[in-house]
């Protein structure tokens, strides 16, 4: 039956007009998957990643980071709608502060890096079909932002969900769009080949990219790391971050005993009796920022030696067909993570950076911090952190999740969050104008805080 399966959704892929490359990567890990592949990385076969380079002991001069970055492209993964927060289209556009969106601020960042280095610093997005038409519209309106001959965004790939009790391409004809799902991150480099995307980079004389996803704020231009990269002559690079007990969700990094190779573990590829051992920020001191760095030269050729097929380790994601129907047919999405493809390069290393580099927007929680005075956006477009550290912020996922319920809640104003160190609602609260919140500070219940209230202690 399996067989069939295959044979159906290539056809169905074809129909769709998926390049040949993405179909021989489905193809591969449809295998995979037929073979029982779980994709599960055990305890001991893996070693901690103990003492990798930090970039606070580098020393790159000025002229070299500006030489690096002019040869480096920023790439940015921008295929997601933020519907766990309740949002219907490219997450990117959501505005984050002072009127301005993810995609404001990556431009803005691009722009400054450009104007402070002289670099030419290509910005390249991988939309998804659902992305393409709403980022290509907002980004209409900066007309230098293009480099001459490239691109503004090439597109991820689609393919086909399969039913999880025969491998079939599923049919849903309640909603035909259903029956497609991206194939996780990892299709990155899929889609930067089949698009010829990254032939175009190489031919216009870029060695290196610069990779993250677009709701990372801290994830900004950087020559003293692109200098840093060149100079080491590694393939492939993944920036770290040191865990705290708020990390321990985390992908980190760890060394194959077999071969000495590094390579990713996340949380999809550990067993449910070794998460104690993923989640021990003392075994794994480093999590994974998804920051990475790339030399073309070398991904090109390890994508043409394996004909498209990366291999990297199968993630296997089982939900609905339609996630909002609990009682639609199974499905099996087949993904791969892009920060994967660190065990594919001999030689790959990684990079100890600040937590400035790490500013995900995930949640309304995070929201509430960035657009708080706990962080202000600096001439370059930076979000730079005003207190000793980041508050920790729990809000009530019954009433503050979706993007909706948070700005009714809050469209009095943002509560001042410096001086604070915890902020915990229970419960459906509005916030008045002019709030402040010092020290520990939990609301249980519901009502209202009124204007120029001070909450905490």
């Amino acid at each position: 039956m399996s067989e069939s399966g295959l044979r159906q959704a290539q056809d169905k892929m074809r129909a769709k007009g998926v390049n040949q490359a993405a179909i021989d990567v489905f193809s591969h890990y449809y295998g995979e998957l037929e073979g029982g592949a779980t994709g599960l990385i055990s305890e001991d076969s893996i070693a901690p990643l103990e003492d990798p380079a930090k970039l606070a002991d580098t020393e790159i001069s000025d002229a070299d980071g500006a030489a690096a970055l002019d040869k480096t492209v920023m790439i940015k993964l921008n295929g997601g709608l933020g519907t766990s927060m309740g949002m219907d289209r490219a997450k990117s556009l959501l505005t984050v502060r002072d009127g301005k969106t993810f995609l404001d601020l990556v431009v803005d960042q691009v722009r400054a890096a450009r104007q402070a280095t002289g670099a030419r610093l290509p910005l390249l997005f991988m939309n998804s079909f659902r992305t393409q038409d709403d980022t290509l519209a907002a980004l209409s309106r900066y007309d230098d932002l293009a480099v001459e001959g490239l691109p503004l965004d090439f597109l991820q790939n689609s393919e086909p969900k399969l039913r999880a009790d025969d491998l079939t391409p599923v049919e849903w004809p309640a909603d035909p769009s259903m029956e497609w799902c991206p194939p996780g991150h990892g299709d990155i480099y899929t889609a930067l080949l089949g698009s010829g995307t990254l032939d175009l980079l190489l031919e216009q004389g870029f060695r290196y990219a610069s990779v993250s996803n677009s709701d990372n704020l801290g994830a900004a231009p950087d020559a003293r790391i692109a200098g840093w990269f060149a100079q080491s002559g590694a393939p492939y690079a993944a920036e770290l971050c040191r865990r705290t007990v708020n990390d321990r969700k985390g992908g980190h990094l760890a060394i194959r005993r077999s071969d000495g190779q590094l390579i990713l573990r996340d949380t999809a590829q550990t067993s449910a009796e070794e998460m104690h051992y993923f989640t021990d920020e003392h075994r794994h001191p480093f999590f994974h920022t998804n920051n990475l760095w790339w030399d073309l030269e070398a991904l090109r050729k390890a994508l043409t030696e394996r004909g498209a097929v990366l291999g990297l380790p199968l993630i296997r994601n089982e939900k609905t067909v339609d996630p909002s129907d609990s009682s639609s047919p199974k499905v099996i999405q087949i993904e791969t993570a892009m920060g994967a493809a660190i065990e594919v390069f001999a030689g790959a290393t990684a990079i100890t950076v600040g937590r400035e580099r790490f500013l995900p927007v995930k949640t309304t929680n995070e929201l509430l911090l960035v657009r708080s005075d706990v962080y202000e956006v600096d001439s370059a477009g930076r979000v730079v952190l005003q207190a000793d550290s980041a508050p920790s912020i729990e809000l009530d996922s019954s009433h503050f999740k979706k993007i909706n319920d948070f700005e009714k809640h809050f469209s009095n104003g943002i509560p001042s969050l410096r001086q604070a160190t915890a902020l915990r609602v229970d419960g459906d609260w509005s916030f008045g104008s002019d709030v402040t919140v010092r020290g520990k500070a939990h609301l249980e219940g519901s009502g209202t805080v009124d204007d120029g209230t001070t909450l905490g202690n």
